[in-house]
């Protein structure tokens, strides 16, 4: 059996590969959703509380739209066993056990907000680069809203970093 594409993917080996990006995104958002208060009371620092509550609101907003994507390609979320953002998020950041310092709690969390930022990122990318082959303006906006927030994500991180550390990167 012969899986390795040979050239140009059909219509449909995009569709499924747009929904199979579309499912990891949806679940992982909505694990992030689940998980996120108990992040922001594990942030000492005030400005990153204050970030991952933006974090949180943006996760919200991006879950809403990617309904409204499943519903606009004939779609329902199917969760899959292999997700990078859950993951991330079930190795609970790799937080400092209790009793250490603060601050490698919120540089730990610092760095995976923004290695899940750049999945984001990466993975909204993709499908952007997929959705023009169905003309659906409607989808095609909705992720460029979802991929917008999370480079502003991102730089809200570099942000923050600059500010905990007390020095321009």
């Amino acid at each position: 059996m012969n899986n390795i594409p040979s050239g140009k993917l059909s219509g449909s080996e995009l569709k499924r590969a747009f929904t199979h990006n579309l499912n990891r995104m949806y679940y992982g958002k909505c694990y992030l959703n689940e998980q996120m208060p108990d992040l922001i009371e594990r942030a000492s620092f005030r400005a990153l509380k204050l970030a991952l509550t933006e974090i949180h609101q943006d996760a919200k907003n991006q879950i809403v739209r990617m309904k409204e994507m499943y519903a606009l390609i004939n779609e329902n979320p199917a969760d899959e066993a292999a997700n990078p953002i859950k993951s991330i998020l079930k190795d609970e950041f790799c937080m400092a056990e209790a009793g250490e310092m603060a601050v490698l709690n919120d540089i730990d969390i610092i760095l995976y907000v923004q290695i899940l930022e750049h999945i984001n990122i990466t993975a909204y990318r993709l499908m952007k680069i997929i959705a023009p082959t169905w003309n659906r303006k409607e989808v095609e906006q909705l992720l460029t809203e979802c991929f917008d927030e999370s480079v502003e994500g991102d730089y809200l991180f570099v942000l923050i970093t600059q500010e905990y550390v007390g020095q321009p990167l």
